[in-house]
């Protein structure tokens, strides 16, 4: 299968925004582990003087999740997706949140920064350049600057593998049929099998520069299959 990329990803998020929070409500833990990544940041005082970046926000589950792991920051929250925006934006935020309609690779252009943090979900499979947005977040960040990555990474055992196509064939995919979606869900298990082990990610962001990488298991079913991977950007990122 050939994954979708840029645009077409996109686009196929616009028209899954609709039922995107219902199904994902459907994932065992789903809100409890972006929580438990966000707080694996480690922020101090619970966020007070920091700027915080939630980069592919989608509907606003992970930009919730920073905001619960720290309430006092001040969070700039981007997502390619207008579909998935307009959805986050429909609930209520306090003051110090705002959103913006950009991707990844455009950040830079665009101005925004520097952060004391970032926040990524689901994100780096989906991007063409992983490389080259990972570049960008150590741009983007202070010198010493924390990163959490939370992400579908499997082990590399074939019993991972196993269980995520099962999952996938079973009950993602199926519900993605449902509600128009099947492309989309499709996409997600081959961009799973197809992304960086667990290993090869953590040696990815040591290799972009990051400092103290490492990848952090999640509990349930998802052990072994999602990860959050922290790291801190080097001294001479700009």
């Amino acid at each position: 299968m050939t994954l979708l990329r840029d645009h077409d990803l996109a686009h196929a998020f616009d028209h899954a925004s609709r039922t995107y929070d219902r199904l994902t409500g459907l994932n065992p833990g789903y809100r409890a582990d972006l929580l438990r990544s966000a707080r694996r940041l480690k922020l101090p005082g619970d966020g007070a003087g920091l700027h915080l970046l939630d980069l592919g926000c989608g509907t606003g589950a992970s930009t919730r999740a920073l905001l619960r792991a720290a309430p006092r920051a001040r969070i700039t929250a981007v997502d390619a997706s207008a579909g998935m925006l307009r959805r986050a934006l429909a609930k209520p935020w306090p003051d110090g949140v705002r959103f913006l309609h950009l991707s990844a690779e455009e950040l830079d252009a665009a101005g925004e920064g520097p952060f004391d943090a970032v926040f990524a979900a689901y994100l780096f499979r989906n991007v063409s350049d992983p490389d080259g947005v990972l570049g960008t977040v150590r741009r983007l960040l202070r010198p010493g600057g924390r990163l959490a990555v939370h992400e579908y990474s499997l082990t590399g055992s074939p019993a991972h593998r196993a269980l995520w196509t099962a999952v996938c064939q079973g009950v993602i995919i199926p519900a993605g049929t449902l509600t128009g979606d099947r492309a989309l869900y499709r996409h997600l298990w081959h961009s799973v099998l197809d992304f960086d082990t667990a290993a090869g990610f953590t040696g990815r962001l040591t290799r972009a520069g990051f400092t103290g990488a490492r990848a952090l298991p999640l509990a349930g079913w998802q052990t072994g299959i999602t990860h959050t991977f922290v790291a801190a950007a080097g001294q001479a990122n700009r």
